[in-house]
């Protein structure tokens, strides 16, 4: 069953980063916001088996499953490699998932993360892709593909080796299209000669791109004065074509809002603006970042209990706004209740999930240097 583009919501609702409320996800405003969601018209929801500790997919059962009639919406989860130790264990996790989501089918379903080395490997190992096609055959998947974290060499290997797969999920944004480890750009040129629909996963960089420096905001609102800097990333992706949906992790609901706003009656970018983009894109990238999209794979496993996105957040705050008081204030509070940036004991364990590859045993020792001196 081909993927109709035109029939997909561009923009989708990411079970990621929800509301919360007493360290638990707060169903009530995730009803909420849903609803405002499917109001507008749109009605694609992702979550994973990993997503705020496996409580994703059951909000997903609770706050739209329940609520809804199964055949008005999409939704789409991932299977994880790094959960996976044998063939047994993808049915095991498969079966999970249909029970905390309360549903029969998943329309669409993700081998999670997929990059070079260890996940990739895993997939093959225990056949995932094979095992994807039959449970399409069963009728408990609709869509089949993957999302992508690796190299374009090895996007053009995978789909080369299997042309079953429908579609992929990737990291976009304008900040990263030419990003040397990202390589937004390449994925999407490999894709877009293929004719493979897309999916965008960190359309706003974890956050990045939603709050610039005044200077920067200003060219933008000096373009688009009643419009959100957010909505020119948002933009920015929607405007490429072969694009079936972006992602946004809206964690509460005036991000529910302006983004409804920005997809409504939808602009795409004109030619000048894509002039201004690429003008701010420079200047930005001129200022060093540490390029952490917060997806919080480092923290569950890090034995010295460190919210390692937040402390990166906190060091590109320094770096970007040359000030110290207010992030450090910011960081003072974070490690009441967690670990210091010099708590680190280099295990290494973060660096072996981070999708962004980053090396961050040193950054976290510039991290200390600047905040626990």
């Amino acid at each position: 069953m081909s993927i109709d583009l035109n029939a997909m919501p561009k923009l989708g609702f990411g079970l990621m980063r929800l509301p919360m409320k007493d360290d638990k996800i707060d169903l009530d405003r995730v009803c909420g916001m849903v609803d405002e969601y499917m109001k507008a018209g749109l009605n694609y929801f992702d979550t994973a088996y990993v997503y705020h500790g496996g409580e994703s997919e059951v909000c997903a059962r609770e706050t739209i499953v329940k609520r809804y009639p199964r055949e008005s919406f999409y939704l789409a989860t991932k299977l994880p490699a790094w959960n996976l130790n044998s063939e047994e264990d993808r049915d095991r996790i498969f079966g999970e998932q249909l029970e905390r989501a309360g549903v029969d089918y998943f329309d669409f379903y993700l081998l999670h993360s997929l990059e070079d080395g260890h996940n990739y490997d895993t997939y093959e190992k225990f056949d995932c892709f094979n095992w994807g096609i039959q449970k399409k055959a069963e009728g408990k998947i609709k869509h089949f593909g993957f999302s992508y974290h690796g190299s374009p060499e090895l996007l053009e290997k995978v789909l080369d080796k299997h042309p079953e797969i429908e579609f992929v999920q990737i990291q976009l944004n304008y900040a990263d299209w030419n990003n040397p480890v990202v390589q937004s750009g390449r994925l999407y040129k490999i894709l877009s000669d293929r004719n493979i629909p897309m999916i965008i996963m960190e359309p706003v960089k974890g956050g990045t791109l939603a709050t610039l420096t005044p200077e920067l905001e200003a060219k933008f609102k000096s373009a688009r004065p009643d419009a959100t800097v957010a909505s020119w990333a948002f933009r920015f992706c929607a405007s490429l074509p072969g694009v079936m949906t972006i992602l946004s992790g809206m964690s509460n609901e005036e991000q529910m809002q302006d983004n409804i706003g920005t997809f409504t009656n939808f602009e795409p970018l004109s030619d000048d603006e894509r002039a201004l983009v690429a003008e701010v894109t420079a200047i930005m990238l001129d200022i060093p970042q540490i390029g952490c999209t917060a997806c919080k794979y480092c923290v569950d496993g890090c034995p010295a209990k460190i919210s390692i996105p937040d402390v990166f957040r906190t060091v590109n705050t320094v770096r970007l706004y040359k000030e110290e008081f207010r992030p450090k204030n910011f960081y003072n509070g974070l490690v009441q209740h967690s670990g210091r940036a010099s708590d680190c004991i280099a295990c290494g364990q973060c660096e072996g999930v981070c999708p962004q590859h980053l090396p961050i045993i040193e950054l976290m020792k510039e991290a200390a240097e600047l905040l626990d001196k």
